[in-house]
């Protein structure tokens, strides 16, 4: 199902809610996870795309994700900012336009929120939800200190989520 000369993988990585003028601790987190997505070797195929508007006075959270892909983490690679949403669901219906020419759709954040989008893209472009394929953004104990709240979140998160909408195209 190859797209000639098209990128092979895009990596979703969505902000989160960041009022200072750095990337915050989950915001450096989901970049880290993010940019671990891209598969071995692949670099060059592909795109990594940080979503996220601007919440509140600064700058967008797309932005301060990229300036710390880039400049704290030395990532070099094919990058893409989607600086206008302020939802999940607007995160997901912002960056379709630059998933249409991609075989493999990754989406980097908490597992929750992570399968939240997933669900979107599913409900928005259920054929563009057949290129999805899991990120790495778990990883046993990373999040163990703030587990039991997390979990908090998680079901929160996904109190609006189908049975359904939980699979996931491997």
């Amino acid at each position: 199902m190859g797209h000639s000369g098209g990128v092979s993988e895009a990596v979703v990585v969505l902000g989160y809610r960041n009022p200072q003028p750095t990337a915050n601790f989950i915001n450096r987190w989901r970049v880290r996870a993010g940019l671990r997505s891209i598969s071995t070797g692949n670099g060059r195929d592909t795109r990594v795309i940080f979503s996220g508007g601007a919440n509140g006075t600064g700058a967008a959270e797309a932005q301060l994700m990229a300036d710390y892909a880039k400049s704290v983490l030395g990532f070099d690679g094919t990058v893409f900012l989607e600086d206008q949403s302020r939802t999940t669901w607007e995160n997901v219906t912002n960056v379709i336009p630059l998933l249409e020419d991609v075989d493999r759709i990754k989406i980097a954040s908490q597992p929750a929120h992570a399968l939240k989008a997933r669900a979107y893209l599913r409900r928005q472009r259920p054929d563009l939800a057949e290129r999805l394929v899991l990120a790495d953004d778990y990883r046993p104990g990373e999040w163990l200190i703030v587990k039991p709240l997390l979990a908090l979140c998680g079901l929160w998160t996904l109190r609006n989520i189908k049975d359904g909408e939980r699979k996931i195209s491997l």
